[in-house]
């Protein structure tokens, strides 16, 4: 099985990114080709053979990754499968990709894999990278409906089929958009603890964007992808859940104005899922409501 990586970047960490390739370079078995996109970043001197696209302008973290995927081929299908990481993430074990081989090999209906997210000094996974709902286990391995963006594998076949991700998100839910459309599709999506990403432990409300494109992106969601008597039924849970949990004042006018954006702005193309899909999820955990 052939495997490509996507490493995107939109900062200037070239020691974080060249130590991440580095870890690429150093997985066992056949090599694993790279592209590295530089999202309205310019992008350092980086090791031979490893293929660059610099774009203009930043085109958010779905536009970006979907570049990264098209550089192998339509839909990525140059390669079996797509490693997708961050410039800042290293892979800590040279076995990684072998495991992700041998998962997919294993189970042909496995489209998504989903790694663990580890802190390089203490070890710790945050609970909100373990996307499931009983996220007190990280070290569990485990069906899920959701990935983690920059810590995961596609099968490209699964991309081909269903599309990439939803460029107009930019950022924020657009792996669940991709893993509800690989569901419904008939796809498995799971969350393999024994494959693991060290980074280093942040807040995603660390950027100033983060609660008005989670608000919006919540309401995208469901206007593309859930049944009709559905789409009130899931933002309107989580505006409940936001208000529960009592955000700053500045934090909910972002939340509250991206949640009216979610509803008047165009979403991209609508697709419900079908009703066994919506039984699917609930079976594993996640009922599209929550």
């Amino acid at each position: 099985m052939r495997l490509g990586a996507v490493v995107l970047t939109m900062g200037n960490r070239p020691d974080e990114l060249r130590a991440l390739i580095d870890s690429v370079a150093k997985q066992d078995g056949d090599p694993v080709e790279v592209v590295v996109v530089g999202n309205g970043a310019p992008l350092p001197e980086l090791p031979e053979g490893v293929r660059t696209v610099e774009l203009p302008e930043n085109l958010g973290i779905p536009g970006g990754r979907n570049v990264g995927i098209e550089a192998f081929g339509p839909g990525g299908t140059d390669v079996d499968a797509l490693l997708f990481l961050d410039d800042d993430g290293l892979l800590p074990q040279t076995d990684t990709a072998e495991l992700c081989r041998r998962a997919f090999e294993a189970d042909p209906r496995l489209g998504l894999l989903s790694f663990r997210i580890a802190d390089p000094e203490t070890g710790v996974t945050q609970r909100r990278h373990v996307p499931r709902l009983r996220a007190s286990d990280p070290a569990r391995s485990s069906p899920v409906t959701t990935f983690l963006g920059g810590a995961s594998a596609a099968r490209t076949k699964v991309l081909a089929e269903v599309g990439g991700l939803p460029e107009e998100f930019f950022y924020a839910h657009e792996e669940t958009d991709l893993a509800w459309r690989a569901l419904d599709a008939g796809w498995a999506v799971e969350y393999r603890a024994d494959m693991v990403l060290h980074h280093p432990t942040t807040e995603p409300s660390r950027h100033a964007v983060y609660h008005r494109m989670v608000a919006r992106n919540r309401v995208w969601l469901a206007r593309r992808n859930l049944p009709a008597p559905l789409v009130p039924v899931y933002p309107g849970v989580w505006l409940l859940l936001t208000l529960a949990r009592r955000p700053s004042r500045p934090a909910l006018r972002a939340w509250l104005g991206g949640f009216k954006e979610g509803w008047t702005s165009p979403c991209g193309p609508r697709r419900p899922m079908r009703w066994r899909t919506v039984w699917r999820l609930t079976r594993l955990g996640r009922p599209p409501v929550i």
